[in-house]
């Protein structure tokens, strides 16, 4: 009698002491490692835990949504990428917004630089660079070069400083006229055809023609 009290005594503990530790098991940290005996898991499957979407739908109806929020983007994209180049101003960016800003790039469209060349004469240089031999890289390393920066600069300037003082002019209550002279000058060093939105002015153009 004794001994078949003992032996249930000492397993009921030990049951208790299995049961606690399943219970009150400790979380994982994040550089835990299994014990031996526990299968590892296969690389296939860790890297595709980790490219597991963040936001991945958990039913269909959350799939179906987020389809249709997806597809709606990609059309809006669509329709500014064809709109913009038309002239829809709806289509346009932030800081092409507003008629001192279209007022600008119609002072920049109607007249000829140099620096909007400035892409044609930098492939110039890199060639002639390539293809002449040395003793004769320095006149275009030393003067071609030096003289298309300064030119560039030079002009970038002036503009900046005629679209400032004709903008204030023509609209002094427009809000949107915060750089508008580095507006006009980056726009001025772009390639003539694809400066976006188009040119609504041709080289030499009156710009109170192109007003709307």
């Amino acid at each position: 009698m004794f001994r078949r009290r003992s032996a249930s005594a000492s397993k009921e503990p030990a049951a208790a002491g299995s049961a606690g530790n399943e219970t009150t098991e400790a979380p994982k940290d994040k550089g835990y490692t299994p014990k031996k005996g526990v299968p590892t898991p296969k690389r296939r499957e860790s890297q595709a835990d980790l490219r597991r979407p963040l936001n991945a739908p958990r039913t269909r109806k959350e799939a179906y949504q987020q389809f249709r929020e997806r597809r709606a983007r990609e059309q809006q994209r669509s329709a500014a990428k064809s709109g913009a180049p038309k002239g829809e101003e709806r289509y346009f960016r932030p800081q092409d917004y507003g008629p001192a800003r279209a007022y600008a790039r119609d002072l920049v469209d109607s007249r000829r630089s140099a620096s909007e060349f400035f892409l044609y004469f930098s492939l110039l240089i890199i060639v002639l660079l390539i293809a002449l031999p040395r003793e004769m890289q320095a006149p275009v390393t030393y003067i071609a070069w030096p003289l298309m920066m300064v030119t560039i600069v030079v002009e970038g300037v002036f503009v900046s400083r005629q679209v400032k003082k004709y903008v204030a002019e023509h609209f002094p209550d427009d809000g949107n006229v915060r750089g508008i002279g580095m507006y006009a000058a980056t726009r001025q060093l772009q390639i003539r055809r694809l400066r976006l939105p188009k040119p609504r002015v041709k080289p030499g153009q009156p710009i109170e023609s192109a007003k709307r």
